[in-house]
């Protein structure tokens, strides 16, 4: 990945648009569909490619927010464990957005205080 760094860590806009789009257990969803919406609404290198996001979504799969049902070389498929709910992190600014049972803890990589 390049210097770029965007208003809005990449992980939180991961999160807000499995919130926003995918909020629900028996939905299917992937990594693939996340990233296009990341580069068409999304603050984003617009010289990213799926590869460079590879490891985020490695990573919501470590928290418990979801897990890899499936995968086709670069495409993950995905589903929620539980629900998506709304918080805000007052010490980083940030809405939050975490499964039910996850751990109430700031999912940006530069915060990580409790919620």
């Amino acid at each position: 990945m390049s210097d770029f760094i965007p208003s809005t860590p990449i992980e939180l806009q991961i999160r807000k648009i499995i919130f926003e789009k995918f909020n629900d257990v028996d939905t299917k969803f992937t990594n693939d569909d996340i990233f296009e919406i990341l580069k068409s609404q999304g603050d984003v290198n617009p010289s990213w490619i799926i590869d460079d996001t590879e490891s985020l979504f490695n990573d919501l799969c470590d928290s418990g927010l979801v897990r890899n049902i499936a995968q086709n070389f670069t495409t993950i498929f995905l589903k929620l464990f539980d629900p998506v709910e709304k918080f805000h992190c007052n010490s980083c600014n940030h809405d939050v957005y975490l499964g039910t049972s996850e751990e109430r803890v700031c999912p940006n990589t530069s915060c990580k205080s409790s919620i």
